[in-house]
């Protein structure tokens, strides 16, 4: 009966929109399997998470109040008085750490497979911006339950825009719609949050699927180099996608288990005319940029240390993303300077966040 129903509802849509295209890519996309194939299904995972996101975006939306006199007690009213409403507070706290964690190790895993190299340097580049809008969503949900911690690391990280040469000012003025953080800046932040960071993700992970679908999954070299007959693959559909699934489940009963043991807190309201708590600390994603700018001096040559560290990181980030374009990206030496670089990046990252937290 059902099969039925669905070949009436195939051969409806068929008529009207030819499906030929997309019965042709179903039953000819095919994933390689080798020993590095485990890493095709984080992207899958980060995507299943940015889905969640918004799916408990919505959900917290319908009751969440933005401004200095409602959010924190709507968020209040949220985990108190809703069914559920802590746990959909905490499911969506939780999958935007995860989210930026696979989102990482995603990209350390391209970064390490040399999946960056020609054709797929947009499809890197179109996957690093992407990362930094996640980090962007967390830095301007961060804001929005208005609670004391949430109001004072939003100060010092919009102080530290500020730093930035020529434009640092006004872009500060910008995202807090005005000299200090108030109400104006969380309005600002809840449209950034919920509008702006939305439909340009949107667009760019449309164009991201896009590129991994037109060009494949990436084929290591120890894998090219085998005779044709040596090399195995799995259909796409339904092989590969019951594996990712699976993987998802995984995620989500981890995610579950962490909304239900450990609710996301809601601190004591902002107050602007306090004085900032002890101990302020950004999210766990921005903690090594954080204690870097902590451990630099106050004067490098001529110039402020905070203010070196900013164009250092923006000037490491650019060139981070333009690196399929870099020459020696493409070396083949036995030491290769890519692993070298990786993994520097990932002890840098691991122990600057690791003092950054025992501090």
């Amino acid at each position: 009966m059902i099969k039925k129903v669905y070949n009436k509802i195939e051969e409806w849509l068929d008529s009207r929109y030819d499906l030929s295209p997309v019965k042709e890519f179903i039953a000819h996309k095919k994933v390689p399997v080798h020993r590095h194939s485990l890493w095709y299904y984080l992207g899958g995972i980060t995507l299943f998470l940015f889905i969640i996101q918004v799916l408990s975006g919505i959900l917290l939306l319908l009751y969440y109040k933005p401004g200095e006199d409602s959010a924190y007690e709507s968020i209040r009213f949220i985990i108190t008085e809703v069914k559920f409403g802590w746990l959909v507070r905490s499911i969506h706290s939780w999958s935007a750490n995860l989210m930026v964690l696979f989102a990482f190790v995603h990209m350390f895993s391209v970064f390490f497979s040399r999946a960056f190299k020609n054709p797929r340097e947009l499809t890197w580049i179109s996957g690093f911006i992407l990362l930094v809008l996640a980090m962007g969503f967390g830095f301007s949900g961060y804001l929005l339950p208005w609670d004391e911690l949430a109001f004072f690391a939003t100060k010092v990280g919009t102080d530290i825009v500020g730093v930035v040469p020529v434009v640092g000012e006004t872009l500060k003025v910008i995202l807090r719609g005005g000299e200090d953080v108030t109400g104006a800046t969380l309005s600002r932040f809840f449209g950034i949050h919920v509008a702006i960071l939305p439909a340009i993700t949107t667009v760019l992970l449309v164009l991201h699927l896009l590129f991994v679908q037109r060009q494949g999954m990436h084929e290591p070299k120890e894998f090219t180099e085998l005779p044709e007959d040596k090399k195995k693959y799995i259909p796409f559909f339904p092989d590969f996608a019951l594996k990712d699934l699976l993987f998802w489940l995984i995620v989500f009963n981890i995610l579950l288990f962490l909304a239900v043991y450990f609710p996301w807190e809601l601190g004591p309201k902002a107050d602007p005319l306090s004085s900032a708590p002890s101990g302020i600390k950004p999210e766990w994603y921005f903690m090594f940029m954080f204690q870097t700018l902590k451990l630099l001096p106050a004067h490098i040559l001529f110039l402020e240390g905070e203010l070196v560290g900013v164009l250092g990181f923006g000037l490491v980030g650019l060139l981070w993303m333009l690196y399929p374009f870099l020459p020696f990206s493409r070396s083949e030496k036995k030491l290769q300077i890519t692993t070298i670089i990786g993994v520097l990046a990932i002890l840098f990252i691991v122990v600057m966040t690791i003092i950054g937290y025992l501090e």
